[in-house]
Protein backbone atom coordinates (compact mmCIF):
# COMPACT_ATOMS: atom_id res chain seq x y z
CA UNK A 1 0.00 0.00 0.00
CA UNK A 2 2.82 2.61 0.46
CA UNK A 3 4.37 1.86 -2.76
CA UNK A 4 1.11 2.72 -4.31
CA UNK A 5 -0.04 5.66 -6.25
CA UNK A 6 -2.44 8.36 -4.78
CA UNK A 7 -3.87 11.85 -5.64
CA UNK A 8 -3.15 14.44 -3.44
CA UNK A 9 -4.38 17.80 -4.15
CA UNK A 10 -4.82 17.39 -7.77
CA UNK A 11 -0.90 16.17 -7.87
CA UNK A 12 -0.41 12.39 -8.79
CA UNK A 13 2.02 10.95 -6.51
CA UNK A 14 3.76 7.98 -7.24
CA UNK A 15 3.83 6.92 -3.49
CA UNK A 16 2.80 7.35 -0.12
CA UNK A 17 6.24 8.93 0.61
CA UNK A 18 6.51 12.10 1.89
CA UNK A 19 9.75 14.01 3.00
CA UNK A 20 8.52 16.53 5.62
CA UNK A 21 9.50 19.55 6.18
CA UNK A 22 13.01 20.09 7.87
CA UNK A 23 15.48 23.60 8.02
CA UNK A 24 18.70 22.83 5.86
CA UNK A 25 21.27 25.50 6.75
CA UNK A 26 21.64 25.75 2.67
CA UNK A 27 20.34 28.96 2.02
CA UNK A 28 22.19 32.19 1.67
CA UNK A 29 21.90 34.77 4.50
CA UNK A 30 19.26 36.97 3.00
CA UNK A 31 17.44 33.91 2.39
CA UNK A 32 18.58 33.17 -1.40
CA UNK A 33 18.10 29.46 -2.11
CA UNK A 34 21.32 27.98 -2.93
CA UNK A 35 22.27 24.88 -6.00
CA UNK A 36 22.93 22.89 -2.53
CA UNK A 37 19.24 22.98 -1.87
CA UNK A 38 18.43 21.59 -5.53
CA UNK A 39 21.10 18.70 -5.03
CA UNK A 40 19.16 17.96 -2.01
CA UNK A 41 15.63 17.86 -3.63
CA UNK A 42 16.76 16.55 -6.91
CA UNK A 43 18.69 13.31 -4.62
CA UNK A 44 15.47 12.70 -3.19
CA UNK A 45 13.34 13.05 -6.44
CA UNK A 46 15.59 10.79 -7.88
CA UNK A 47 15.39 8.15 -5.28
CA UNK A 48 11.28 8.24 -5.49
CA UNK A 49 10.31 10.13 -2.64
CA UNK A 50 6.67 10.42 -3.99
CA UNK A 51 6.39 14.55 -2.44
CA UNK A 52 9.30 16.62 -1.37
CA UNK A 53 7.91 19.26 1.03
CA UNK A 54 11.29 22.21 1.50
CA UNK A 55 12.60 23.56 4.13
CA UNK A 56 10.36 26.30 5.74
CA UNK A 57 11.15 29.57 4.00
CA UNK A 58 10.27 32.86 5.47
CA UNK A 59 7.58 35.28 3.83
CA UNK A 60 8.15 38.28 5.91
CA UNK A 61 11.64 40.35 6.53
CA UNK A 62 11.92 40.11 10.35
CA UNK A 63 10.12 36.46 9.90
CA UNK A 64 13.69 34.47 10.43
CA UNK A 65 14.15 31.81 13.02
CA UNK A 66 17.25 30.26 11.84
CA UNK A 67 20.44 31.18 9.95
CA UNK A 68 20.92 30.13 6.70
CA UNK A 69 16.96 29.57 6.18
CA UNK A 70 15.39 30.36 3.00
CA UNK A 71 13.01 33.00 2.53
CA UNK A 72 10.30 33.91 -0.33
CA UNK A 73 9.25 37.57 0.54
CA UNK A 74 10.47 39.07 -2.34
CA UNK A 75 10.01 38.41 -5.92
CA UNK A 76 14.15 38.56 -6.68
CA UNK A 77 14.10 34.49 -5.38
CA UNK A 78 11.85 33.48 -7.99
CA UNK A 79 14.40 32.24 -10.39
CA UNK A 80 16.48 30.58 -7.91
CA UNK A 81 13.54 28.88 -6.99
CA UNK A 82 12.84 27.97 -10.56
CA UNK A 83 16.51 26.32 -11.25
CA UNK A 84 15.36 24.11 -8.53
CA UNK A 85 11.96 22.93 -9.31
CA UNK A 86 12.92 22.51 -12.93
CA UNK A 87 15.51 19.78 -11.42
CA UNK A 88 12.57 17.80 -9.34
CA UNK A 89 10.81 17.36 -12.38
CA UNK A 90 13.02 15.72 -14.03
CA UNK A 91 11.45 12.86 -12.13
CA UNK A 92 8.07 11.95 -11.01
CA UNK A 93 8.38 13.88 -7.69
CA UNK A 94 6.25 16.54 -7.18
CA UNK A 95 7.55 19.48 -4.65
CA UNK A 96 5.68 22.47 -2.66
CA UNK A 97 7.29 25.42 -0.59
CA UNK A 98 6.08 25.32 2.95
CA UNK A 99 5.80 28.79 3.94
CA UNK A 100 5.94 30.55 7.30
CA UNK A 101 6.57 33.34 9.94
CA UNK A 102 8.41 32.78 12.80
CA UNK A 103 6.07 34.61 15.25
CA UNK A 104 7.49 34.69 18.77
CA UNK A 105 9.88 32.60 17.74
CA UNK A 106 11.44 34.72 15.12
CA UNK A 107 15.10 35.67 15.50
CA UNK A 108 15.79 39.23 16.63
CA UNK A 109 17.99 41.74 15.26
CA UNK A 110 18.65 45.82 15.65
CA UNK A 111 16.45 45.88 12.76
CA UNK A 112 13.68 43.52 13.92
CA UNK A 113 14.50 43.40 17.87
CA UNK A 114 11.16 42.33 19.49
CA UNK A 115 9.59 39.38 18.05
CA UNK A 116 5.70 39.83 17.01
CA UNK A 117 2.89 37.39 18.02
CA UNK A 118 -1.05 37.17 18.39
CA UNK A 119 -0.69 38.03 22.49
CA UNK A 120 2.16 39.06 24.89
CA UNK A 121 3.12 35.20 25.82
CA UNK A 122 6.94 35.15 26.92
CA UNK A 123 8.79 32.78 25.14
CA UNK A 124 9.51 30.02 27.69
CA UNK A 125 12.87 28.30 25.79
CA UNK A 126 14.09 31.83 24.97
CA UNK A 127 12.51 33.74 27.80
CA UNK A 128 11.90 36.80 24.78
CA UNK A 129 8.37 38.63 24.91
CA UNK A 130 6.56 39.04 21.61
CA UNK A 131 4.63 41.86 20.77
CA UNK A 132 1.00 42.01 20.05
CA UNK A 133 0.47 42.65 16.42
CA UNK A 134 -2.07 44.86 15.51
CA UNK A 135 -4.99 44.57 13.38
CA UNK A 136 -3.37 45.92 10.59
CA UNK A 137 -0.29 43.80 10.89
CA UNK A 138 -2.18 40.79 10.65
CA UNK A 139 -3.82 42.25 7.42
CA UNK A 140 -0.47 42.62 5.99
CA UNK A 141 1.20 39.00 6.76
CA UNK A 142 -2.16 37.51 5.33
CA UNK A 143 -1.03 39.41 2.42
CA UNK A 144 2.34 38.70 2.60
CA UNK A 145 1.57 34.73 2.62
CA UNK A 146 -0.95 34.95 -0.11
CA UNK A 147 2.11 36.82 -1.93
CA UNK A 148 4.46 33.71 -1.05
CA UNK A 149 2.26 31.47 -2.05
CA UNK A 150 1.94 33.61 -5.41
CA UNK A 151 5.87 33.68 -5.88
CA UNK A 152 5.63 29.56 -5.56
CA UNK A 153 3.44 29.08 -7.79
CA UNK A 154 5.49 31.17 -10.40
CA UNK A 155 8.33 29.32 -9.76
CA UNK A 156 6.98 25.87 -10.41
CA UNK A 157 6.12 24.46 -7.19
CA UNK A 158 3.44 22.03 -7.09
CA UNK A 159 1.60 23.73 -4.17
CA UNK A 160 2.60 25.31 -0.66
CA UNK A 161 2.35 24.11 2.55
CA UNK A 162 1.02 26.99 5.49
CA UNK A 163 3.20 25.96 8.24
CA UNK A 164 0.63 26.50 11.32
CA UNK A 165 2.83 24.00 13.91
CA UNK A 166 6.21 24.21 16.36
CA UNK A 167 4.87 27.23 17.65
CA UNK A 168 5.39 29.56 14.55
CA UNK A 169 3.58 32.52 13.87
CA UNK A 170 0.12 30.59 12.49
CA UNK A 171 0.71 27.87 15.15
CA UNK A 172 0.83 30.95 17.85
CA UNK A 173 -2.79 32.00 16.50
CA UNK A 174 -4.19 28.71 16.58
CA UNK A 175 -3.14 28.06 20.10
CA UNK A 176 -5.40 29.13 23.11
CA UNK A 177 -1.62 29.00 25.43
CA UNK A 178 -0.40 31.94 22.68
CA UNK A 179 -3.48 33.26 21.56
CA UNK A 180 -4.97 35.58 24.32
CA UNK A 181 -6.71 38.29 22.20
CA UNK A 182 -10.33 39.19 22.52
CA UNK A 183 -10.79 40.26 18.97
CA UNK A 184 -12.26 38.44 15.71
CA UNK A 185 -8.33 36.91 15.73
CA UNK A 186 -9.26 35.41 19.21
CA UNK A 187 -11.10 33.37 21.67
CA UNK A 188 -12.95 31.17 19.88
CA UNK A 189 -11.96 28.15 17.94
CA UNK A 190 -13.27 29.83 14.53
CA UNK A 191 -11.78 32.72 15.70
CA UNK A 192 -8.29 31.86 16.06
CA UNK A 193 -8.25 29.48 12.95
CA UNK A 194 -9.45 32.60 10.66
CA UNK A 195 -5.71 33.89 9.92
CA UNK A 196 -4.98 30.79 8.99
CA UNK A 197 -8.44 30.69 6.39
CA UNK A 198 -7.98 34.07 5.43
CA UNK A 199 -4.76 32.93 4.01
CA UNK A 200 -6.45 30.15 2.40
CA UNK A 201 -9.06 32.60 1.24
CA UNK A 202 -6.84 35.07 -0.80
CA UNK A 203 -4.31 32.52 -2.42
CA UNK A 204 -7.08 31.36 -4.05
CA UNK A 205 -8.10 34.47 -5.17
CA UNK A 206 -4.90 35.12 -6.79
CA UNK A 207 -3.84 31.69 -7.56
CA UNK A 208 -7.31 29.99 -8.61
CA UNK A 209 -8.33 27.08 -7.15
CA UNK A 210 -6.53 24.10 -8.19
CA UNK A 211 -3.42 25.57 -6.94
CA UNK A 212 -2.91 23.35 -4.20
CA UNK A 213 -3.02 24.18 0.15
CA UNK A 214 -1.37 21.91 2.17
CA UNK A 215 -1.17 22.64 6.20
CA UNK A 216 1.47 21.26 8.67
CA UNK A 217 -0.85 21.61 11.77
CA UNK A 218 -0.47 21.61 15.47
CA UNK A 219 -2.46 19.08 17.15
CA UNK A 220 -1.02 19.42 20.06
CA UNK A 221 1.21 21.82 21.52
CA UNK A 222 2.88 19.24 24.24
CA UNK A 223 3.13 19.25 28.17
CA UNK A 224 3.68 23.53 28.74
CA UNK A 225 5.52 24.88 31.52
CA UNK A 226 2.97 26.02 34.68
CA UNK A 227 0.74 23.49 32.96
CA UNK A 228 -0.95 20.98 35.48
CA UNK A 229 -3.83 20.09 33.84
CA UNK A 230 -4.59 19.39 30.37
CA UNK A 231 -6.00 22.46 28.62
CA UNK A 232 -3.83 24.96 28.84
CA UNK A 233 -2.14 24.58 24.75
CA UNK A 234 -3.70 23.27 22.04
CA UNK A 235 -4.70 19.52 21.73
CA UNK A 236 -7.74 17.65 20.80
CA UNK A 237 -10.37 17.40 20.46
CA UNK A 238 -9.67 21.48 19.83
CA UNK A 239 -7.49 20.13 16.63
CA UNK A 240 -9.80 18.09 14.81
CA UNK A 241 -12.24 21.31 14.97
CA UNK A 242 -9.34 23.45 13.68
CA UNK A 243 -8.94 20.83 11.21
CA UNK A 244 -12.90 20.71 9.98
CA UNK A 245 -12.16 24.78 9.81
CA UNK A 246 -9.36 24.20 7.46
CA UNK A 247 -10.86 21.63 5.12
CA UNK A 248 -13.94 23.75 4.90
CA UNK A 249 -11.79 27.35 4.23
CA UNK A 250 -10.24 24.91 1.26
CA UNK A 251 -6.74 22.86 2.46
CA UNK A 252 -6.27 19.55 0.08
CA UNK A 253 -4.08 17.86 2.64
CA UNK A 254 -2.91 17.74 6.51
CA UNK A 255 0.04 16.90 8.07
CA UNK A 256 -0.23 16.29 11.86
CA UNK A 257 2.55 17.21 14.25
CA UNK A 258 2.87 18.91 17.19
CA UNK A 259 5.43 20.48 19.95
CA UNK A 260 6.37 24.05 20.38
CA UNK A 261 10.01 25.01 21.67
CA UNK A 262 9.05 25.25 25.44
CA UNK A 263 7.38 22.21 25.33
CA UNK A 264 10.52 20.60 24.97
CA UNK A 265 11.39 17.01 22.61
CA UNK A 266 8.07 16.67 21.71
CA UNK A 267 8.50 17.46 17.95
CA UNK A 268 11.62 15.60 16.97
CA UNK A 269 12.06 13.11 19.88
CA UNK A 270 14.77 10.56 20.16
CA UNK A 271 15.53 7.06 20.76
CA UNK A 272 13.17 5.61 18.59
CA UNK A 273 14.17 2.12 19.24
CA UNK A 274 11.18 -0.15 18.46
CA UNK A 275 8.35 0.02 16.51
CA UNK A 276 5.91 0.98 19.76
CA UNK A 277 8.14 4.21 19.58
CA UNK A 278 7.17 4.82 16.70
CA UNK A 279 4.56 7.39 14.85
CA UNK A 280 4.27 9.36 18.10
CA UNK A 281 1.18 11.65 16.99
CA UNK A 282 -1.26 8.93 15.49
CA UNK A 283 -3.98 8.85 17.92
CA UNK A 284 -4.39 12.38 16.88
CA UNK A 285 -4.13 11.82 12.99
CA UNK A 286 -6.61 9.44 13.44
CA UNK A 287 -9.24 11.67 15.34
CA UNK A 288 -8.54 13.72 12.52
CA UNK A 289 -8.37 11.55 9.30
CA UNK A 290 -12.00 10.25 10.65
CA UNK A 291 -13.05 13.93 10.97
CA UNK A 292 -12.11 15.03 7.57
CA UNK A 293 -12.62 14.11 3.90
CA UNK A 294 -8.93 15.15 2.83
CA UNK A 295 -6.22 13.46 2.93
CA UNK A 296 -3.63 13.20 6.69
CA UNK A 297 -0.14 12.75 6.54
CA UNK A 298 1.34 11.60 9.48
CA UNK A 299 4.68 12.38 10.34
CA UNK A 300 6.99 11.34 13.90
CA UNK A 301 9.46 8.78 14.31
CA UNK A 302 8.47 6.85 11.60
CA UNK A 303 11.31 4.05 10.40
CA UNK A 304 9.66 0.91 9.79
CA UNK A 305 7.79 -0.34 6.56
CA UNK A 306 5.49 -2.50 8.69
CA UNK A 307 4.26 0.68 11.03
CA UNK A 308 3.94 2.36 8.07
CA UNK A 309 2.14 -0.11 6.21
CA UNK A 310 0.05 -0.70 9.58
CA UNK A 311 -0.65 3.15 9.96
CA UNK A 312 -1.77 2.98 6.14
CA UNK A 313 -4.11 0.22 6.94
CA UNK A 314 -5.53 1.22 10.06
CA UNK A 315 -6.88 4.35 8.85
CA UNK A 316 -4.71 6.36 10.71
CA UNK A 317 -2.62 8.42 7.60
CA UNK A 318 -3.04 8.13 4.14
CA UNK A 319 0.73 9.21 3.08
CA UNK A 320 3.53 8.82 5.53
CA UNK A 321 5.68 11.96 6.41
CA UNK A 322 9.40 11.92 7.29
CA UNK A 323 12.75 13.80 7.87
CA UNK A 324 15.09 12.68 9.87
CA UNK A 325 15.39 9.69 7.37
CA UNK A 326 15.35 11.14 4.76
CA UNK A 327 18.48 12.98 6.05
CA UNK A 328 19.98 9.39 6.89
CA UNK A 329 18.84 7.98 3.68
CA UNK A 330 17.77 9.96 0.73
CA UNK A 331 17.79 6.26 -0.96
CA UNK A 332 15.13 4.97 1.40
CA UNK A 333 12.67 4.54 -0.73
CA UNK A 334 14.10 2.14 -3.43
CA UNK A 335 15.90 0.06 -0.24
CA UNK A 336 12.54 -0.62 1.10
CA UNK A 337 10.62 -1.19 -2.28
CA UNK A 338 13.46 -3.72 -3.33
CA UNK A 339 13.71 -5.59 -0.33
CA UNK A 340 17.13 -4.81 0.61
CA UNK A 341 15.42 -3.29 3.91
CA UNK A 342 12.71 -3.19 6.32
CA UNK A 343 12.95 -0.16 8.28
CA UNK A 344 15.51 2.69 8.23
CA UNK A 345 19.11 2.88 9.87
CA UNK A 346 18.25 6.11 11.44
CA UNK A 347 18.80 6.22 15.56
CA UNK A 348 17.02 9.54 16.12
CA UNK A 349 20.33 10.67 17.29
CA UNK A 350 19.69 14.17 16.14
CA UNK A 351 22.79 14.76 14.97
CA UNK A 352 22.09 15.83 11.60
CA UNK A 353 20.79 19.21 12.33
CA UNK A 354 24.03 20.57 11.43
CA UNK A 355 24.86 24.67 10.98
CA UNK A 356 26.62 23.97 8.02
CA UNK A 357 23.75 22.13 6.27
CA UNK A 358 21.89 19.19 7.52
CA UNK A 359 23.97 15.92 7.04
CA UNK A 360 23.82 12.02 8.57
CA UNK A 361 26.34 12.59 11.49
CA UNK A 362 26.18 9.42 12.56
CA UNK A 363 28.70 6.82 12.63
CA UNK A 364 27.22 3.33 11.11
CA UNK A 365 30.10 0.93 11.50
Amino acid sequence: MIFDPIIVCNMELQNRFVRSATHEFMAEEDGTPTSRLGDLYEELAKNEVGLIITGYSYVFPGGQSDSLQQGIYNDRFIEHYRKITERVHRYKSRIVLQIVHGGRQADTSDEYPIPIAPSVVKNGHSSVAPREMTEKEILEMIEAFTLAAVRAKTAGFDGVQLHCAHGFLLSNFISPYTNRRTDRWGGSVENRARIVTEIVRRIKEETGNDFPILVKMNATDGFLPGSSKAGLGLDSPECVEIAKLLEKAGVCAIEVSGGIGEAGGVTIKTAINSPAKEAYFKNYSKMIKSAVGIPVILVGGIRSLSVMEELLANGFADLISMSRTFISEPDLVLKLKSGEAKKARCVSCNLCFDPEGIRCNFEFQ
